[in-house]
Order: C-alpha cells, then sequence, then structure tokens
C-alpha cells in the first residue's frame, strides 16, 4: 500500500469525511452523497472562517465552532503543519492524517460544508512561493485530503484557485479563494531584520513580479463580473494591510494597485477581504479614491496566536486579537448588513464590526 492509499485508509478506517468546493462558479453542483458528505446550503446566513491550525496542539476550538452552527466554514490556509525543510512528502501526508483523526475537526468536516484553500505551511516553504520545487506534489496531497471530485479543474490546472456561489440574487454570496503561493514571485528580503515595519520583507515594486500569476488574475476578473451582493475574497496572506514588514500584497504594491483597480473596474459591489497568516485575529479599513471602502478581516490562529504580537496597524480597527480564535460573518439580509467578528475557544465574543452592505457599493 503506498502513503496515498495509508492516508485514505486512515481517514476512511477512523470514519472521517470531508469535501471541497468545484471550481467553477454554481450554486447547482452538490457534494457526492453516496460519500455521506454534506449538501451545500442553498443560501448562507453564517459563515465561520479560521486559519493555523497545528496538528500537533490541541484543538479544543472545534467544540465552540460546532456550537455556532454555520452554514459555510471556510479554511484560509496553514490548515496543517510541514513546512520543514528538507520538505518531505510523507511528512505531509502524515500531517494531514493527524488532523484527520482529531475529533473536532472530523466532525465539522462531516456536517458542515466547507471550503479550503492553502498557504505556506500546507504549501510547503515557509514564506514560500512559485520557487518551491516540491508544490505538484504538495498540490497532489491537499487534493487527495479534501477530496476533491474527479472533475474539479483544480486537478487539471496550475495552482489551487476556486469560487461558489451560494444563494439567489437579493442574497447571493460569492466566495472567491485566490491561490497567492502557486504562482507569487519571490519577496525582497528586508535590509533590517525584526525592524518595525520591516521584519522579514520590504516592497518591491518589480512590475515583471507577480501575487497571482496572469491567468489566475484572468479568472479573477472573471469572477468579478460574475453578479453578487457579497464577495467573500480569501487571500491566506493580509491584501489592505499597512505597516509591518511581513508577508502580504503590500510586498508587490503595484499588484495590490492593480487589485483595487479591478474592482473598481469591474463594478464588483460587496467585497469583503478574509486571510490569515499573521496568527492575530484583526478588522482593517481601507479607502480609496473613486470606489468605496475595503473591509479586510484577518483570522489567524486556531491552535497558536501570538500572544505578544504587536503592529502598527494604521488602518486597523481596533486592537488585535492575541488568543486563539475564529472569525465569524453573519449576513442580516433584511437589515442589509453584514457583522462581522471573532470568537475565543469559549465561544465569547471578542470583537465586532457591523458593515452596511450599501456601504460596499
Amino acid at each position: 500500500m503506498d502513503r496515498r492509499q495509508v492516508l485514505k485508509a486512515s481517514a476512511l478506517g477512523a470514519a472521517f469525511s470531508s469535501w471541497s468546493a468545484f471550481a467553477q462558479v454554481s450554486s447547482s453542483q452538490t457534494p457526492d452523497a453516496a460519500k455521506g458528505l454534506p449538501a451545500w446550503p442553498t443560501q448562507v446566513q453564517k459563515i465561520i472562517f479560521g486559519s493555523c491550525i497545528d496538528q500537533r496542539r490541541p484543538q479544543p476550538i472545534w467544540q465552540s465552532i460546532l456550537a455556532a452552527k454555520p452554514d459555510l466554514f471556510i479554511f484560509g490556509g496553514d490548515n496543517v503543519y510541514a513546512s520543514g525543510q528538507p520538505w518531505q512528502l510523507q511528512n505531509l501526508e502524515n500531517a494531514y492524517a493527524t488532523q484527520a483523526a482529531q475529533p473536532g475537526f472530523a466532525a465539522l468536516r462531516a456536517t458542515v460544508p466547507h471550503l479550503a484553500v492553502w498557504d505556506d505551511h500546507d504549501f510547503g516553504l515557509n514564506d514560500g512561493g512559485v520557487e518551491f520545487a516540491h508544490k505538484q506534489a504538495s498540490k497532489n496531497a491537499f487534493v487527495d485530503f479534501w477530496q476533491l471530485p474527479a472533475d474539479d479543474p483544480r486537478r487539471a490546472r496550475p495552482g489551487l484557485y476556486h469560487a461558489h456561489v451560494f444563494g439567489q440574487m437579493g442574497r447571493r454570496v460569492q466566495v472567491i479563494l485566490l491561490d497567492t503561493r502557486w504562482f507569487r514571485s519571490k519577496l525582497r528580503t528586508t535590509d533590517q531584520r525584526d525592524a518595525p515595519g520591516k521584519e522579514r520583507f520590504v516592497p518591491d515594486a518589480d512590475a515583471q513580479k507577480t501575487m497571482l500569476g496572469e491567468a489566475q488574475w484572468q479568472w479573477l476578473e472573471a469572477q468579478l463580473k460574475q453578479p453578487a451582493d457579497v464577495r467573500l475574497i480569501v487571500s491566506s496572506v493580509q491584501v489592505i494591510v499597512e505597516g509591518h514588514g511581513w508577508e502580504g500584497w503590500h510586498n508587490f504594491p503595484l499588484e495590490q494597485t492593480r487589485l483595487r483597480q479591478l474592482i473598481q473596474r469591474t463594478h464588483a459591489k460587496g467585497v469583503v477581504f478574509l486571510s490569515g497568516d499573521r496568527h492575530i485575529g484583526a478588522l482593517y479599513k481601507n479607502t480609496t479614491p473613486n470606489n468605496y471602502p475595503l473591509y479586510e478581516i484577518t483570522s489567524s490562529g486556531m491552535t497558536h496566536a501570538w500572544a505578544s504580537a504587536k503592529e502598527q496597524g494604521p488602518n486597523r480597527l481596533g486592537e488585535l486579537i492575541t488568543q486563539n480564535h475564529f472569525a465569524l460573518i453573519e449576513l442580516d439580509w433584511p437589515q442589509q448588513q453584514i457583522q462581522l467578528g471573532f470568537q475565543n475557544t469559549q465561544g465569547e465574543w471578542l470583537k465586532k464590526q457591523t458593515i452596511a452592505l450599501s456601504e460596499l457599493r
């Protein structure tokens, strides 16, 4: 029995199953009922988002997540940790098998519809991008673990970007998951390590460098032209955040500008960014000329938040969340508003922010 068979047998033997979204935007596709997979919701009202799950650490957080009864869960990357060097496929598959056997995680996969994308630690190289030599093998393991359907376009094309739509117009939610690893150019290393605002990387204005790669940029434009009332754009690294030297779209300011201009040019309303990576929770708001304000919710640290984290955060709304947490997004369609917030492992609210949908147009 090869390693992939061992992984699958372990998951099946423990009676744990999972499913993943089709890459094409569609509200009619359904998971494979023969495998006992949860059906897609006809519409979504409560969404939970989280990232940074170390399979070796305790995970009491699942109890509170399941108690919240979300319509959808979004895994934002670093869903396991297996980026040690030299990288080995066996280590990644072992990490997935360990996580699959975690009871709370297994219960969510079996009962709650969910979507997933990766970040550097399940991609395979800390802070890595296009230069990672084993990304195809890592992608194959991701495809196996999340059980992508045989006809899923992600199996054939480079990267793991995909999208899904829930609900009818008037209450339509589009979830777009970007792959910020497969195509991403190498970052420019800082000249002042650990200096505030320059901790690891500094901006690189090289026009040849990319965050998404041209094929994914074209795909994203097509998605933004689809009709939707709310668009949750998932980026494993932060998008609009300023004031730090860790990973983020600010590493490539031309790409960051291109994204803002694309949203404006396509007249895509209802955009809210979801990000992870930083081992903190926080809300951000960026006001751009000639367009509505862009909000971002970062939720990172389901098993190991950064308790001593500090950040200048010039466009942050309030304080950092530095304890283990998950993010909740609740859509109040009658009142035409979105409530964003965080809960801890006990299900206690840590922060809330309400956004009127009229503000995102």
